[in-house]
């Protein structure tokens, strides 16, 4: 059993059909990217999976539960952690602050603590910031505190929106480098990255959507070779 089942999951805005009726699998310890042009569902079907807008149709099961119908904050102590597009940071908030913001659902202190040293082992520029506002960071280093502040849930499964969207390159390597990382500590990763070679060079396997519908999936090494990935994702 995969860890993550989505089924026949279709989603709508109003009358528009934004998903129609894809399905894939997430197995424990897989990175896996969801790749495609703006406006494929990437995102929508990431805000589908974390509990944050309704299915028409369709079914989602996480470690063999139906979290089809359950609210996104629900899910966050059940193992599933949400890095949304855009960072989303509480700017006027202290790193510390968005960090333990992060920890909201668990009550053990001192484990806590103990998951703060991990996050700050893992991103030592927010250690150093830790009493900086978070509004004041640089794009990179918001998104390492987005990545952390996750973190600080103890998720089994990660969810990555865009995680290299308005960075320079030299921060996008990075956080890659820190996603196979976090990969490599047990978290499985459900990763929607518009730079698709980067994403498709870090995964297992990916699924490329168009408009509502998986079109392709396979192996991530397989995919990046495929003629119509390199032509449609991958030219420069």
């Amino acid at each position: 059993m995969a860890m993550l089942e989505v089924r026949d999951l279709e989603v709508y805005y109003g009358v528009i059909q934004a998903i129609k009726g894809i399905s894939f699998d997430v197995n424990q310890g897989e990175i896996i990217a969801l790749i495609g042009a703006n406006g494929a569902g990437k995102t929508t079907i990431l805000h589908t999976v974390t509990g944050l807008i309704p299915s028409k149709a369709g079914h989602i099961t996480y470690e063999g539960r139906d979290i089809t119908k359950i609210q996104g904050h629900k899910l966050v102590p059940m193992g599933i952690a949400h890095v949304p597009e855009g960072r989303r940071v509480f700017a006027q908030l202290s790193v510390l602050q968005n960090l333990k913001l992060g920890a909201f659902t668990r009550n053990d202190k001192a484990e806590m603590e103990a998951t703060l040293e991990i996050v700050y082992d893992r991103f030592p520029r927010l250690k150093e910031r830790k009493n900086q506002l978070a509004g004041t960071l640089s794009g990179g280093e918001q998104q390492m505190l987005a990545m952390g502040r996750a973190l600080m849930s103890h998720p089994r499964l990660i969810v990555m929106d865009e995680p290299s969207m308005g960075l320079s390159p030299i921060y996008v390597n990075e956080i890659f480098d820190i996603i196979q990382k976090i990969n490599g500590d047990g978290v499985t990763v459900l990763l929607v990255e518009q730079n698709a070679k980067k994403a498709l060079s870090i995964a297992n396997r990916a699924y490329v959507l168009e408009t509502g519908n998986i079109v392709l999936g396979g192996d991530a090494k397989e995919l990046m070779n495929d003629d119509r990935v390199k032509k449609a994702y991958l030219s420069e």
